[in-house]
């Protein structure tokens, strides 16, 4: 897809900044593009460890929450979880942190295709069949006014912890633990549900006196949810990721040993790739179309052989997951491309025979596609539907929802996601409102490519490599840098990799830097912009390693080629274009 590439231009004293931390004026000039700028954020950038995150007390209702938690020590308590990565480790961080405590607890998750998202009343009966004193969410909760007023009228008391937007005021529980609630002062609002959990047991340690070291075992646990949840990697989150990478790859977790160990990840740095797209999705299959009790048995199983077994059946689980993904995104691209459901600026899509657990991913590929706001919808039965959004950063979905709460049955989410409940026969009428006040113009359809720096591949060195590993972790809200050159001429290319989908060039600047390129994207895109611009021929001579007129600019990424002990400086094309020159951020 065509993107506009948007030079930085933010202001900074980026050689003092590199002078201070003993990196490059390009890497310090990437950070403060992140945002960063005062020295306190640098500081924390740069430095920021786990103990500098904020104190949990300043959460509203921390105090209460426990209090309760403290004067019911001796009972059991009950995990109200949620289905997906975020929930999961809400929930295993809850249960580890009152284990320590000596506080037995049990967690309760909802079917997602019979029941859908959150609390709901099967689960508060069987907590208090089971003996429950109190029910905490993770995770959920929030929206949740009638699940969390059926317990409190049974007689449970109810901490609610979750990170989702407030809708039409809070439930009526004990304790509401949720940084978005307008009069919580709790200054980072960007902590998933994980994130959350973590800090309600940071506070229970803190007043039960457990040692401190025990709240550092829960910090790979956040970093996984906070990555798999697509959180900002800003701020507290950073630091929650940057700091849980560190323990996830020495975890004395038995389970995540063995899946690591199973997607062949071991032996090397962990990073908070393999969490989103190794990690995380393992974890997120299980709840999508088998049973979440499964991650579960593999967080706390702890004879290795037993923890293998479980793991190579996640991975097997996520690997089906991937196909069926792929497939009902194919149906999703042909009715848009076909014309039977047409690209609209916000774009509604049904898919009667998509596994309903899979419409938020595969929104997420319809947005990636397209660039717009995407809901895809699935059947659940009794004339309802259920639809999972992606959005774009123009357009805040979860306000614009909010304006249809009329048409919903259930409904939550942010800006960048949400997921709903209604009755099939108001679809078409959402689709009207939503495209009739998307207030979205033609160029919000044109996504942003941000480089960094318009740096000449002669200036890449592995100090420099050096110098940007240290802003990962990478990710929403931290991505990793973007350098742009124009004029490279393409002297040869391969197709290489299992599937022929990875392209190996030699590519040369205007001054003769002469370097490998490699892109693993977009292949035939760049094939028919050759054609387009210089012809069929061109792009065979290129193949054939012979002289060409193809004339690119390349947006990239720098990195270091280790192949039989030699090492070689190459760049990762990010994207490409017919020479022209970046516009400047206004």
């Amino acid at each position: 897809m065509k993107k506009r590439w948007i030079l930085q231009t933010k202001q900074g004293d980026f050689r003092a900044i590199g002078e201070k931390y003993g990196i490059s004026p390009v890497a310090a000039r990437c950070i403060v593009n992140r945002g960063v700028s005062t020295n306190e954020e640098l500081e924390e950038y740069m430095n920021g460890t786990y103990d500098q995150l904020h104190s949990p007390w300043l959460f509203k209702d921390m105090e209460k929450a426990i209090d309760i938690i403290e004067a019911r020590k001796g009972c059991t308590v009950a995990i109200a979880s949620d289905f997906d990565c975020d929930g999961i480790f809400s929930a295993f961080i809850l249960k580890k942190g009152f284990a320590v405590c000596g506080i037995k607890s049990r967690i309760y998750t909802p079917d997602r295709i019979a029941e859908g998202y959150g609390l709901n009343r099967r689960i508060v009966d069987e907590a208090l069949a089971d003996g429950a004193a109190f029910l905490i969410t993770c995770d959920n909760g929030i929206a949740a006014k009638d699940e969390v007023r059926y317990a409190v009228d049974r007689g449970l008391s109810v901490i609610v912890t979750d990170h989702h937007e407030v809708q039409d005021g809070t439930p009526d529980a004990d304790a509401v633990i949720d940084q978005k609630q307008e009069d919580c002062s709790y200054p980072f609002k960007g902590l998933c549900g994980a994130g959350v959990a973590f800090q309600l047991i940071s506070a229970l340690y803190e007043r039960l006196g457990i040692p401190e070291c025990r709240r550092e075992e829960l910090l790979a646990y956040a970093a996984i949810a906070t990555v798999a949840d697509v959180m900002e990697l800003k701020g507290e989150n950073r630091i929650l990721v940057k700091e849980g990478l560190k323990r996830l790859k020495t975890t004395d977790n038995v389970g995540l040993k063995a899946l690591i160990e199973v997607q062949k990840i071991d032996g090397r740095q962990i990073r908070a790739y393999d969490i989103g797209f190794i990690i995380g999705p393992c974890f997120n299959a299980a709840g999508r179309i088998d049973t979440v009790k499964k991650a579960f048995e593999l967080l706390e199983e702890t004879e290795y052989a037993k923890a293998v077994e479980l793991a190579a059946a996640l991975k097997e689980i996520n690997d089906e997951r991937k196909q069926m993904t792929e497939e009902a995104a194919k149906r999703a691209f042909h009715l848009i491309e076909s014309g039977e459901c047409a690209l609209q600026q916000v774009q509604i899509v049904y898919l009667p025979d998509c596994h309903e657990s899979l419409a938020g991913i595969v929104a997420g590929r319809v947005r990636e596609r397209y660039h717009h706001p995407v809901i895809v919808f699935t059947p659940i039965g009794g004339g309802l539907i259920k639809g999972s959004g992606r959005s774009i950063e123009a357009y805040h979905m979860f306000e614009r929802l909010m304006e249809c709460g009329d048409l919903m049955i259930r409904f939550g989410g942010h800006r960048m996601a949400a997921g709903m409940t209604l009755k099939e026969s108001d679809l078409p009428e959402l689709e009207r409102r939503l495209n009739e006040k998307s207030g979205l113009s033609p160029q919000d359809f044109i996504p942003l490519l941000n480089i960094d720096v318009p740096l000449p591949i002669g200036n890449i060195s592995e100090k420099l490599i050096e110098d940007l590993e240290i802003l990962e972790p990478f990710g929403n809200g931290n991505p990793k840098p973007v350098f742009a050159e124009q004029h490279f001429r393409l002297l040869h290319a391969r197709k290489c990799g299992k599937n022929k989908n990875v392209l190996s060039l030699k590519v040369a600047n205007r001054a003769g830097t002469v370097m490998k390129a490699v892109c693993f994207r977009d292949i035939d895109e760049l094939e028919r912009l050759i054609c387009d611009e210089w012809g069929e021929g061109e792009l065979r001579k290129l193949y054939a390693g012979k002289e060409n007129r193809i004339d690119l600019g390349l947006a990239y990424y720098p990195s270091v080629d280790e192949y039989g002990g030699i090492r070689s400086l190459q760049i990762i094309i990010t994207d490409f274009c017919r020479v022209k020159y970046p516009e400047r951020q206004s």
